[in-house]
C-alpha cells in the first residue's frame, strides 16, 4: 500500500491520477477535506480509502497499519505562505512530518516528502539544494526548513527523499483560493475584464512584471515523484523546478496567447504586508538532480500554460 498525505490536494491528487495510470490502485489517501471543493479532486480516482489526517496520525502511532505500507508520499501540509499562526505551522508542518518520518525510518519504508523553495527566502545564498544555512522569509518556509534540518541532523537524507518544489501550477488547484497559481488567477481576470493585473516592482533592478520565478507544471512534478518511487537508490534533498526563471510578464503573455486574447497588463500596488517577504527571483539549481536517473526535461512555460488553459481551464476547470 502507498500512502499519499495531501492526496486530495493539488499535487497529491495529480500524483494519485498518475499512480492509477501506472496501474497502482492500493493507495491510502490522507487529507482533511473540510467544507470546500477539494473533494472534487478525488472524482474518478481509484484508491483504497480516505482517512482524515488526525485519525491517520493516531492509527499510525498506535501500530494499526502493520507491514501494509510500502511507501509514503508526504505531501500534506499547510501551504499558505501568509499563514500567521506559527504554533499551527509548527505542529502541522514540522511535528506531524517528524512523526511520519520516524515511523518510516523504523520500518524501512520509502519516504518521499515535500519541502519547499520558500526555504530559500530572498535567495541571498542562491538556490542550491546542497546548501542548507538558509533564511526563509515567512513561517511557512521556516516550518519546512525546520524539517529539512531535522532530517539532516539525523542523517536521514541517506534514506529519505525531500523535494523542494518551486512555483507549481496546473489542474486540480481550483480549491486553493488565494494560494492558487497566477496562471489560474490570470485566466479568471482575462475572462472577467480582458486584462491581467501584476504587482509593481519596488526594486530598481526589476522593472514592473520582470520579477522572476521558476514555474513548473504539475504534470512534470508528479512524473518526477513517481520516478523517485521507482528508483530507490535516489536519496537526499532535491530542488524540483525547470532550472529556468521566467518573468511574470512571460507568464501573462503565455496566458493571453493560449486564450487567443490581446495582451493587456495593469501593474498594481503590492500589499504592504507582502512587500517584506516577497521573492523577486527564484531559479532552481537542478545540477544535483541532473546527476540522477530520475532527471527529465520539463515542458516549457508556454507549452505548459497552453495545455493547462486549453485542456483544463477552458473546459470548465476540468480535473486531471
Amino acid at each position: 500500500m502507498i500512502v499519499v498525505t495531501g492526496g486530495a490536494g493539488f499535487i497529491g491528487s495529480c500524483l494519485v491520477k498518475l499512480l492509477n495510470d501506472k496501474g497502482v490502485h492500493d493507495i491510502l489517501i490522507v487529507d482533511a477535506l473540510g467544507t470546500g471543493t477539494k473533494w472534487k479532486n478525488l472524482i474518478g480516482k481509484s484508491y483504497l480509502d480516505v482517512v482524515h489526517k488526525i485519525a491517520f496520525h493516531k492509527e499510525l502511532l498506535a501500530g494499526e497499519y502493520g507491514a501494509e505500507i510500502e511507501a509514503i508520499f508526504h505531501l500534506g501540509a499547510c501551504s499558505s505562505t501568509t499563514e500567521q499562526n506559527a504554533d499551527y505551522l509548527l505542529e502541522n508542518n514540522y511535528r506531524y512530518s517528524r512523526d511520519l518520518a520516524e515511523y518510516a525510518e523504523a520500518r524501512n519504508i520509502r519516504f518521499i516528502y515535500a519541502s519547499s523553495a520558500a526555504t530559500y527566502g530572498a535567495g541571498e545564498v542562491g538556490y542550491s539544494d546542497q546548501y542548507f544555512t538558509l533564511q526563509p522569509l515567512n513561517m511557512y518556509g521556516y516550518s519546512k526548513q525546520m524539517f529539512d534540518e531535522w532530517v539532516l541532523r539525523n542523517n536521514l537524507e541517506t534514506k529519505f527523499v525531500g523535494v523542494k518544489f518551486f512555483n507549481v501550477f496546473g489542474p486540480n488547484e481550483y480549491h486553493k483560493g488565494d494560494m492558487a497559481s497566477v496562471v489560474m488567477k490570470s485566466f479568471r481576470q482575462v475572462q472577467e475584464s480582458g486584462m491581467i493585473r501584476l504587482f509593481r516592482s519596488y526594486k530598481p533592478d526589476y522593472t514592473d512584471g520582470e520579477q522572476k520565478r521558476d514555474f513548473i507544471y504539475v504534470k512534470d512534478v508528479v512524473e518526477t515523484l513517481y520516478a523517485m518511487l521507482q528508483y530507490g537508490e535516489v536519496r537526499g534533498i532535491y530542488n524540483l523546478g525547470t532550472g529556468l526563471a521566467r518573468s511574470w510578464n512571460d507568464l501573462a503573455n503565455a496566458v493571453f496567447r493560449a486564450m487567443n486574447r490581446p495582451k493587456v497588463i495593469e501593474y498594481i500596488e503590492m500589499p504592504l504586508a507582502l512587500r517584506e517577504q516577497y521573492q523577486y527571483f527564484t531559479e532552481a539549481d537542478m545540477s544535483k538532480m541532473q546527476q540522477t536517473r530520475i532527471y527529465r526535461p520539463c515542458m516549457s512555460l508556454e507549452d505548459a500554460v497552453q495545455d493547462y488553459v486549453c485542456e483544463y481551464l477552458m473546459k470548465n476547470f476540468r480535473h486531471y
